[in-house]
């Protein structure tokens, strides 16, 4: 058999251009962040930095939904390893030994501790072949300048992921009401079932069960909107519709509550664009604050909405919407164009469409 280069590449996605200059933006600021913070923490310490944080950086910014890149790694991980490290480096006189023994066990701990992390194995690396300035430290290593590296990086990373959108550190997707699998679990593979498969691999995987959790069930999606008969958002939408307008007084928006019987409505302005929604407790909220000689005066609907609104477009399949009223039971999503409120599709429209898919599906 020839061995050609794609045989040689990982199976790995290439990100765009832009995520990819964001991930070098997170490292450069990340490393620059927190060595410039820990250079004043130290005084100028000789080792105020060490190089295995490059290494962390990677996985923090440009995979930070890697099992290895979660906040229990880093830390845990590097204070382990920095631990080891000085403890052969003060008990094995003979440097080759001493660091070879270091990583070894470090991969140990850090795999029975769940808290494994790649850079950690230099960190323990470091801990012995440092030099005098290290060695001087002896277990001090440990709280500086390791764990004041790994946390300032941590810091970073978890302000930088997020506020380009990213979600860190990874959680799971629970049923915020129960213990039981969410709806969409339930009819589908749940998280016993994957832990059932990962419990019989051998092998560690660089993914979390929370990403194979997410990754299967949007496969599923995407299988289901091959089926025939696939409805848009357009074909169920109601379009007369019920709503405030930012300029309307609260006074008035109590009113159209009792006069329609719903949990919440959209807000637009005078030229129909959607600028947010307005929930029943909310209202009820200010209810409570009017009595409150200290709560801001507010007599409009504008002051009181929410802005943050879930919009869909009328091309959108309908299964896009499915998480939204299943995960987060939302009430309606706006069905926007050109940033006007064109259409509105509620929990029932959508139990009604899926209800005629299944049956054209059973004919």
């Amino acid at each position: 058999m020839s061995l050609s280069i794609d045989m040689l590449k990982p199976n790995f996605k290439l990100l765009p251009v832009r995520e990819r200059v964001l991930c070098a933006l997170g490292a450069l600021f990340g490393l620059a962040i927190s060595s410039a913070f820990s250079w004043w923490v130290l005084g100028g310490f000789n080792a105020w930095y060490i190089a295995p944080m490059g290494a962390s950086s990677v996985l923090l910014f440009a995979v930070p939904s890697s099992p290895l890149a979660q906040p229990w790694n880093i830390v845990v991980g590097n204070t382990l390893a920095a631990f080891i490290g000085v403890l052969c480096a003060q008990y094995i006189p003979e440097v080759t030994l001493a660091f070879s023994i270091a990583v070894a066990l470090a991969i140990f701990l850090m795999m029975s501790s769940d808290s494994l992390h790649p850079p950690s194995g230099a960190v323990a690396m470091t801990a012995v072949l440092g030099g005098a300035s290290v060695h001087q430290l002896g277990f001090k290593f440990i709280a500086y300048p390791v764990l004041l590296n790994s946390l300032l990086l941590l810091a970073v990373a978890v302000i930088f992921n997020r506020a380009i959108g990213r979600s860190y550190p990874n959680t799971a997707q629970l049923n915020p009401r129960s213990k039981d699998p969410t709806p969409e679990q339930k009819v589908s593979i749940q998280p016993q079932d994957i832990q059932d498969v990962l419990a019989h691999q051998t092998e560690l995987l660089d993914i979390s069960q929370y990403q194979l959790e997410e990754i299967i069930l949007q496969a599923q999606r995407n299988a289901q909107q091959r089926s025939p008969q696939i409805y848009a958002c357009r074909d169920i939408m109601s379009r007369d519709l019920i709503t405030l307008n930012a300029q309307d007084e609260i006074q008035q928006a109590v009113a159209k509550f009792k006069q329609v019987n719903l949990m919440s409505l959209p807000v637009i302005d005078d030229a129909g664009k959607l600028l947010g929604t307005l929930a029943l407790y909310e209202v009820v909220e200010w209810f409570q604050s009017v009595a409150d000689p200290r709560a801001p005066h507010q007599d409009f609907v504008y002051q009181i909405m929410q802005r943050q609104v879930v919009t869909v477009q009328p091309e959108q399949p309908l299964y896009d919407l499915i998480p939204y009223f299943v995960e987060r039971s939302f009430n309606y999503i706006a069905v926007v164009e050109q940033q006007r409120l064109v259409g509105i599709i509620s929990r029932a429209d959508m139990i009604a469409a899926l209800q005629r898919q299944l049956l054209m599906q059973q004919a």
